[in-house]
């Protein structure tokens, strides 16, 4: 007993060490941020306020290695952000605000129902903003791990709303990310984008609903949105497709899918509905076994504001079904292949990187290079080369 005592002591100590040491690192590292940001023309009264009792936030780490949009399974997170009771509030609200939505739609061509869906997405319709203190989770994003450089803009981007009277050093809560306000903003977006909507002085993304619906359309115009375009549908895919043309860098105009056997779901001809020439590409969200569609430029505006998929689909979704649409995806998701885990993801790059197909960093993110990767090794095996990781292609590959 003594001994397990003593070996307990050991790992507690360890720990409180380990604690320590990093404390100090993040005091070290603060001065020198400190010194940055003052050659940058922020105030030495604003870093004191800013700055006071500022300490790392170990939960920041932990969220950030699990956002919900990339690390849950697509539909379940869909079955989540386009739910029932969230569809009803968001007719409610498009209804109860439609003279303002009008305004801000016709000033900045960007529709109400894309507006109230990013605004039921990212707080619940203004009921969940957030409780992080964004300075210190910035801090501590800016301070270690793989999201430094997006850390240390953020912060300075901070440190400046402050310093320009924008918004009070207490108001800065929001999500672990350092995102603000009803419709999430990241410090620079907001200096970037966010507008007086009624003239008052202030551009209040977290109590004027004016500033908040301006501010989101600005950014989302400013990605090129088009509220006279469509985001997308479902599509049906004929039989023996060539699944490599479901590519991030594959835009053809919809009358060569067309012709190429590419339907709506639902017996939409797609040179019907669209411009023959509007370019699209296709996604399978949940690879060959999964439902596919066929996006177009206002789905790539929808992901400037979020770069996942799945937030970019629930955002579509949810739009259409707050203007009254009753469509729901068609084609069944395979439910009975879950998400890989983040030691999972890192152990199928490295299957890849051992058979030689190089994925890029092993780092767990599936980005454009492991989805690559994973192609051409399910090509060269006889499977769908639709860059899908799945537990299924883990299992495959680790044989």
């Amino acid at each position: 007993m003594k001994q397990l005592i003593a070996v307990f002591g050991i790992v507690a100590m360890t720990a409180l060490q380990t604690v320590a040491a990093q404390t100090g690192d993040f005091e070290e590292w603060l001065k020198g941020f400190r010194a940055e940001a003052m050659a940058a023309g922020i105030e030495k009264s604003v870093l004191d306020e800013a700055f006071a009792g500022v300490a790392i936030n170990q939960r920041v780490y932990e969220l950030n290695e699990n956002q919900p949009e990339f690390s849950r399974a697509i539909w379940d997170y869909l079955d989540s952000a386009v739910s029932e009771t969230r569809i009803e509030k968001g007719r409610t609200m498009l209804a109860e605000h439609r003279s303002l939505l009008t305004q801000i739609e016709s000033a900045y061509g960007v529709n109400a129902e894309i507006l109230v869906a990013i605004w039921g997405l990212e707080s619940s319709y203004g009921r969940i903003m957030g409780d992080h203190d964004a300075i210190a989770a910035l801090a501590t994003l800016a301070f270690e791990g793989r999201r430094t450089g997006y850390g240390r803009s953020q912060l300075m981007g901070a440190l400046k709303i402050i310093q320009n009277g924008y918004a009070s050093r207490d108001q800065l809560r929001g999500s672990w990310a350092g995102a603000m306000g009803h419709t999430q903003f990241i410090p620079t977006t907001y200096l970037a984008y966010a507008i007086d909507h009624d003239g008052d002085g202030k551009r209040d993304i977290w109590n004027n609903l004016g500033d908040v619906f301006a501010s989101t359309a600005n950014y989302l115009s400013a990605s090129k949105f088009k509220s006279d375009e469509s985001w997308g549908l479902e599509v049906r895919l004929p039989a023996g497709f060539d699944y490599a043309l479901a590519d991030a860098s594959i835009r053809k105009p919809v009358v060569e899918w067309a012709a190429g056997g590419v339907e709506g779901v639902r017996g939409d001809r797609l040179f019907e509905r669209f411009d023959p020439n509007a370019r699209g590409r296709l996604i399978l969200p949940a690879g060959a076994k999964g439902p596919a569609f066929l996006v177009f430029g206002n789905f790539g505006s929808i992901l400037k504001y979020n770069r996942s998929t799945a937030y970019a689909l629930a955002v579509a979704m949810l739009s259409e079904r707050g203007a009254g649409s009753d469509h729901s995806v068609v084609a069944a998701w395979p439910r009975e292949d879950q998400p890989l885990s983040l030691e999972q993801r890192k152990s199928l790059q490295q299957a890849l990187k051992d058979r030689g197909y190089d994925p890029g960093p092993v780092d767990g993110i599936i980005g454009a290079g492991t989805k690559a990767a994973l192609r051409r090794w399910q090509a060269a095996n006889g499977l769908p080369a639709d860059g899908y990781a799945s537990t299924t292609v883990l299992s495959a590959l680790m044989r």
